[in-house]
């Protein structure tokens, strides 16, 4: 059977092609109406950083860009912002001024703006830092806000966290109790939940992570997160020997605690304080009683 398309009928769809690809005058007076507003919208915001830089008190960004769905973005660069600056301003306010006010494009991640979700994990003036949790006058300008390192980006300030949280689940951070009472409460002495305490902390921002030497060079390597959400179970009273068995095979792993050098790295960018290194210590000293052997 041909699937060639008749001639007659070949004619008949140019026809209807041109007539649909032919611009009407409607069209044209909106197209205009659009090319108008928008140069509109622009010279407004060009007017705005033009007031925003002759100000006194303003604060300069300098904010990573890259789109890989526009061509004329592709080449990542810099763009400078001149955002007015307010007592108590954040890192986060400032971007989200500069996005509401001059660049509607300006992509970042931000949740509770309260230290507590820690989806907008940045890398300011050098460092791991909560976009929300950062005040700009205790940074130096220009203000240069990057992604996370180490990790994928996927437009401008938003990094691929999928590696990160399948490093997270991969050491099965839930509570697994061996037994539960029939009745009432699993009680945790006061000097467990102490010594656990800090490790509850975590708000996955990913921060200590992209700010270790080892992950960046060790794709497979847990990791400082994952590595503190293990030990936030295995350290736990409340779970039975055989589960915490468990969970000290997957840490003892070749690309485990023993790939961690000491380098404190995690510890100094975490934006809860969670003593990341010294936990990853402990676990190697427990992992190494457990194997010891006396015959």
């Amino acid at each position: 059977m041909s699937t060639q398309v008749p001639e007659t009928q070949e004619k008949k769809d140019g026809e209807q092609d041109a007539q649909a690809h032919e611009e009407t005058p409607q069209q044209r007076r909106q197209d205009k109406k659009r090319e108008r507003k928008e140069d509109a919208a622009k010279r407004l915001a060009e007017e705005e950083q033009r007031k925003a830089i002759d100000a006194d008190d303003t604060y300069h960004l300098k904010v990573f860009r890259f789109d890989p769905e526009v061509a004329a973005k592709q080449e990542p660069r810099f763009d400078d912002f001149h955002v007015p600056f307010t007592k108590g301003m954040t890192v986060l306010d400032a971007l989200m001024f500069a996005r509401d006010e001059f660049d509607s494009s300006l992509t970042f991640r931000h949740s509770c703006r309260q230290a507590v979700c820690g989806s907008d994990a940045l890398f300011i003036n050098g460092s791991q830092r909560l976009g929300c949790q950062t005040q700009l006058s205790d940074l130096e300008e220009p203000v240069r806000v990057e992604p996370l390192p180490h990790q994928d980006v996927v437009k401008d300030l938003v990094v691929d966290m999928e590696h990160f949280y399948d490093q997270m689940h991969s050491v099965e951070p839930y509570f697994d109790p061996e037994e539960t009472p029939a009745e009432g409460e699993q009680r945790q002495s006061r000097e467990n939940r102490e010594k656990i305490k800090m490790s509850t902390r975590c708000i996955w921002c990913g921060a200590c992570q992209s700010s270790c030497n080892i992950a960046a060079g060790d794709n497979q390597y847990l990791g400082p997160a994952a590595i503190n959400k293990a030990y936030r179970f295995a350290m736990d009273e409340r779970e039975g020997e055989g589960r915490t068995q468990e969970r000290m095979e997957i840490v003892e792993q070749n690309h485990g605690v023993w790939r961690c050098q000491t380098q404190f790295s995690c510890t100094n960018v975490c934006p809860k304080d969670i003593p990341l290194t010294e936990h990853i210590q402990e676990l190697k000293r427990e992992a190494v009683k457990r194997n010891l052997k006396f015959w």
